[in-house]
């Protein structure tokens, strides 16, 4: 209880200091942000990723979205386990199969039927390359599999790879932008290379470096 008073708090300087570090803006697709379930699926360069697209989102959806992470990481000590279970409510799951004690996309399943919307990376890791993006792993796919309803939305992250370069740990200051797609479904019967394709290129599509991207 005590630390589900403090989480409340923490989060809303987590979000002012994200705010003020990059000065963020959002820029929406179509009608721009509903209510419904969704899972938004980012590109992936920095350890703050999920914490911007979280920002951006209004007070109303915050309250209802969750960031999908590896257990092994924000269970690793009291401070992180904070972060990670009582501030951001985390889907927390088991990256090693031969520790795993739960099936991941069962475990995601299980929010989003609970009414969660997702923050997801379907990269599945930090991208420290030159590439816009790297192929993407198949837990986007079977996550739409059980719940082809779900809406996908692509989220495009740019420029807080140079907020928060690898190595170090004083952010620097500069003007990002997250940029929200439109939404997208599995279709009947589209096989797993096909749907993760075609996810990539609209996910692609957003970013500024692409003819057309969002500035």
């Amino acid at each position: 209880m005590v630390r589900k008073m403090i989480a409340r708090p923490v989060a809303t300087a987590i979000v002012l200091f994200a705010r003020a570090i990059t000065a963020v803006r959002a820029i929406w697709s179509g009608d721009g942000p509903t209510a419904d379930t969704c899972v938004y699926f980012a590109n992936h360069s920095s350890h703050g990723d999920f914490i911007l697209v979280w920002a951006v989102l209004p007070p109303r959806l915050r309250r209802l979205t969750r960031p999908v992470a590896g257990a092994e990481y924000w269970l690793k000590s009291a401070i992180t386990r904070f972060i990670g279970r009582d501030v951001f409510d985390a889907v927390l799951i088991e990256r090693e199969r031969d520790k795993r004690t739960s099936d991941p996309i069962e475990v995601m399943a299980n929010a989003l039927d609970a009414g969660s919307s997702l923050i997801l990376f379907p990269e599945g890791t930090r991208n420290l390359t030159d590439a816009s993006l790297l192929p993407f792993k198949s837990g986007l796919f079977h996550l739409a599999s059980v719940r082809p309803d779900i809406r996908l939305i692509p989220v495009w992250i740019n420029n807080l790879n140079r907020v928060m370069p690898k190595g170090e740990i004083v952010p620097i200051p500069l003007i990002c932008t997250v940029t929200f797609g439109e939404p997208m479904r599995m279709h009947p019967g589209e096989d797993k290379q096909a749907f993760l394709d075609r996810a990539r290129t609209a996910l692609l599509a957003l970013s500024p470096k692409q003819p057309g991207g969002s500035e």
